[in-house]
């Protein structure tokens, strides 16, 4: 799995365990909707640390509480 494919899975999960929309966590976080959803997007290829930084603010957790997963310790090494 992409490191942003597992970023957008981790906001999902999020969502999810808060039991809101990711429409809501646009709100939340004082993003537009289409961010929110085009971080989603397979065909993006890139989410910026600011972007996931301000759905972090809008869930109330730190950057380190977003990363702090089992979904990012299993990543493998980008450089080949």
């Amino acid at each position: 799995m992409s490191v942003k494919d597992t970023v957008a899975l981790r906001f999902q999960q999020l969502c999810q365990e808060r039991g809101i929309r990711i429409n809501e966590l646009a709100n939340l976080s004082g993003v537009t909707p289409s961010t929110a959803y085009s971080m989603l997007d397979p065909r993006r290829r890139d989410i910026s640390i600011l972007t996931i930084k301000k759905f972090c603010d809008g869930l109330g957790i730190t950057l380190g509480e977003f990363f702090s997963s089992p979904e990012f310790d299993a990543l493998e090494q980008e450089i080949k």
